[in-house]
Formats: structure tokens, C-alpha cells, sequence
């Protein structure tokens, strides 16, 4: 191993930095050349070089949101033509292993290179929290806090003119983000994918709250739950209160990266160099329990990532 490559994929997250800062700086500490390829598998096909990354290259980016390498989606990569050119460019520019950073479809285009004989270690990164074999990607904790920011602040004004409030967030097919920032932030119902809902228990949920003089109420919904407009239009049919929307958007994925995030991202970037040191691939930074860990990016695909649903229940109970 004497020259790998780092690349930023998918959605942006909160995080991502800090891990490219590691991958540099410990693939420094190796010995080995480094360089970055802008843009994620989308610059494998641009004809600029990569960029060398040398240690002030990484310099003043660990508090910094977002990707200094940039990101995009890549669907030309889904084509096996293309897999076979972004592997022959790796290998015509000397690159012996890649660290793939982001989601599981970035881990998905890394395992075709993986095929092609391109030694890959995959580091999670996505605000959605869904990569199967890890307990948490880089990115979630900041997104989590992100919302419960806006949450807390929409209390205020829903509490000043006694409201109920819904707050979309991120997650279309999984309700991590909606689950984790509704518990922590007391929502009175919080509605996602993975968990049939009935707009009557929701109903009866804010008018006990009234009842008992309860001045607001927070309804967390994950976009993939459904349309919040429709959402509220129900809600207003059944019960006559005042229901107002917000819509968080992309606001979640930026801002500065958490101390969790940072040092996630730091651990996961320096195993991943190791790992490619020690000539090992097909593998991905996992986290489990306390630990960052590596595992297989095969058995990634293969199984399914269990919901937390008791802290669903939780947060039903703790906002009765």
C-alpha cells in the first residue's frame, strides 16, 4: 500500500470533515501518498487530477459542516461500463486502496470497484442513521441537535400563542432523525415509517393536553410518514385548533459538527487508514456499543437494521 484516495459521496454530513482530516493526517502518519477525489464517484470521470493532500490541506476544516471535497450523485455509476472506468482510472493513477465516505448507496458503488480490484474501506456518513451494522453514522448526532434547536425555539412561540406545531424533518424511509429529536425534545406524537399511526390517537393526544392546560403541542413527522399538509389538514377537520407547518429541510444537514460527530469522524477516518495499511478491504467502520469497529461490507447489504421501537414507546409514555 503506498497511495490511496479519500472521497466524500451521497448526502452531505455534519462530520464528514473531520473524518477527511483524519483519513489525510493518519495516511500521512503511514507514510503513504494521499490524494482526494472532488465531486465523490462523479469525479472519477471528471479528467481533472486529483487533488495531492498534503497536512495543512486538512488544516482549519474540523469544525467546518458540509464536504471540503464536495459531493454528488453519481447514477452513471450504476452502469458496469462505468464501473469499469472509474476502476481503470484509480488503478492508472497509482491508487492502491479508497476510503469511500457516506451513505449505503456510496458503499454499494465502492463494492463494485471492491470487484474491480480496488482494495475500499467505507466509513458511514449520512444524517438518516440507516446504514444496517452500525449503531450511528457520522452526521446524526449533529442533525439530531439540529432539530432539537428548532424544536425548542418553535415551543416558544407555540406555547405564546397556544399552538400545536408540526415539524417535518429529514428521513423518507426511516424515522431515526423524527424518533430521536421527538423524545428528546417531548414531542406529544412523533409519526414515521416504520410505525403505523392513527390521526384520532394524535387528535386525542393534543386535547388531553389541553385538557390538563397544556398551552402547546409538538407533532414530529419524518417526511416519508406522509404529507404534512395533509397531515394538518386532517388534524384541523377533527379537532378545531390552530395548527401551524414547519418545514425543516436542508437546514439539517448543515452547521458546525458536534463533538460526537468529530470524534466519530476522527476515529473512523484513521481505522480506516489502518485497515487499508494492513492490506485489509471490503470492510466499513461500524459503531458498537463504545467501540468503532470494522465489519463487513458484504453482511452490510444482507441484513436488516433493527428499529429501536421501545424508545418509540418511550415517547409515547414519557409525553401523556
Amino acid at each position: 500500500m503506498r497511495k490511496i484516495a479519500v472521497l466524500t459521496s451521497g448526502g452531505d454530513a455534519p462530520g464528514m470533515n473531520p473524518a477527511v482530516r483524519a483519513v489525510v493526517r493518519r495516511a500521512l502518519s503511514r507514510g503513504l501518498e494521499i490524494c482526494g477525489i472532488k465531486r465523490g464517484f462523479a469525479g472519477m470521470f471528471d479528467p481533472t487530477p486529483f487533488e495531492d493532500l498534503e497536512t495543512g490541506s486538512v488544516a482549519d476544516i474540523i469544525h467546518r459542516g458540509g464536504t471540503v471535497l464536495l459531493t454528488a450523485r453519481a447514477p452513471e455509476m450504476m452502469e458496469p461500463e462505468n464501473q469499469d472506468k472509474a476502476a481503470s482510472r484509480l488503478k492508472e493513477d497509482g491508487i492502491d486502496g479508497l476510503v469511500v465516505i457516506g451513505g449505503e448507496g456510496s458503499f454499494r458503488g465502492a463494492q463494485t470497484l471492491e470487484q474491480r480490484g480496488i482494495k475500499t474501506i467505507c466509513i458511514p456518513g449520512t444524517i438518516d442513521n440507516d446504514v444496517k451494522g452500525t449503531e450511528q453514522t457520522i452526521g446524526f448526532d449533529t442533525a439530531v441537535n439540529t432539530i432539537l434547536h428548532a424544536i425548542n425555539r418553535l415551543r416558544d412561540t407555540a406555547t405564546s400563542h397556544e399552538r400545536v406545531f408540526i415539524v417535518e424533518v429529514m428521513g423518507r424511509n426511516d424515522g431515526y432523525l423524527a424518533l430521536a429529536a421527538g423524545l428528546a425534545g417531548g414531542a406529544e406524537s412523533i409519526l414515521i415509517p416504520e410505525i403505523e399511526y392513527n390521526l384520532d390517537d394524535v387528535c386525542d393526544r393534543v386535547l388531553k393536553g389541553i385538557k390538563r392546560q397544556k398551552a402547546h403541542s409538538i407533532i414530529v413527522v419524518a417526511e416519508g410518514a406522509g404529507d404534512v399538509f395533509e397531515i394538518n389538514k386532517e388534524i384541523c377537520e377533527k379537532i378545531k385548533v390552530d395548527v401551524r407547518v414547519t418545514v425543516l429541510g436542508h437546514i439539517q444537514r448543515g452547521g458546525t459538527p458536534s463533538a460526537v460527530d468529530r470524534l466519530l469522524g476522527s476515529r473512523m477516518g484513521a481505522m480506516a487508514v489502518d485497515l487499508l495499511y494492513e492490506n485489509k478491504q471490503g470492510l466499513f467502520t461500524a459503531v458498537r456499543g463504545s467501540e468503532v469497529v470494522p465489519a463487513s461490507l458484504e453482511g452490510c447489504f444482507k441484513t436488516e437494521k433493527e428499529f429501536p421501537e421501545e424508545l418509540y414507546h418511550l415517547a409515547r409514555d414519557l409525553s401523556t
